[in-house]
């Protein structure tokens, strides 16, 4: 017990500075979930429970159009799909014998971030870890959103319109960076962003549900640069 202890004091120090981020980033979040029409307690337990950037803000934005469970479901699943092979990297680093509800809670919230600093545990994973890094990120990211819904019910619609580009910004800070490494990249997302406008504005594919756009341009572009481009083991090592 003292040492699941000390793990999880460790987690909950290494949780705050992600915390503060999150909490910066969830504001223009809940900037985006206001004008989608949710209450702050809405948004805020949708934070809590998503955690991911890129997920929420397709999740809220698909509410505003209207979208189906259906497409919100297949969207999330698509956009959030690499924490899928973050969690089996970090199945790698427990101990065989950690149990069934352990490896569930740790699960609960793989984040780029928490992914980062967990993987670079030395030695296995402790799950209590993860907790304390869990227990501060996850009210941070919450309470981001909260107070951006609440920032929005009281600023001008004016500001709050300004306020929401915030978001904008921190996806070009994402993508700018590698883009500027390696060309494939940069030319996806060029291919990204003119077929999304070509399925906003030509006929009949404007027709198409926001929801099942998103999910057809992912999957598609995706597939394709997996098949024309594929990353070779030892550049990946690099």
């Amino acid at each position: 017990m003292s040492e699941n202890k000390i793990w999880y004091k460790k987690g909950l120090r290494d949780g705050i500075p992600i915390a503060l981020g999150y909490f910066a980033v969830a504001f223009t979040l809940g900037i985006v979930a206001k004008k989608a029409g949710l209450s702050a307690f809405e948004a805020g337990l949708a934070s809590a429970l998503t955690n991911a950037s890129a997920g929420g803000y397709a999740g809220f934005t698909l509410i505003a159009a209207g979208a189906s469970y259906l497409e919100v479901a297949v969207t999330e699943l698509i956009v959030n799909a690499r924490y899928l092979l973050m969690s089996c990297a970090l199945s790698q680093k427990l101990d065989p014998n950690t149990s069934l509800l352990h490896r569930i809670l740790v699960a609960f919230d793989v984040t780029d971030e928490i992914f980062g600093i967990s993987v670079s545990v030395t030695g296995t994973l402790n799950p209590f870890y993860n907790y304390g890094a869990m227990t501060t990120a996850i009210p941070g990211w919450a309470l981001g959103t909260v107070f951006g819904v609440i920032t929005g019910n009281i600023l001008p619609a004016s500001l709050v319109s300004a306020l929401s580009v915030g978001l904008y910004g921190m996806f070009l800070a994402i993508i700018i960076p590698p883009a500027k490494k390696n060309k494939v990249i940069a030319g996806l997302i060029l291919i990204s962003m003119a077929l999304s406008l070509a399925f906003a504005k030509l006929p009949y594919l404007s027709d198409i549900s926001s929801g099942i756009r998103v999910i057809i341009l992912t999957v598609a572009i995706s597939l394709a640069a997996a098949v024309l481009f594929p990353v070779k083991e030892d550049g990946y090592e690099s």
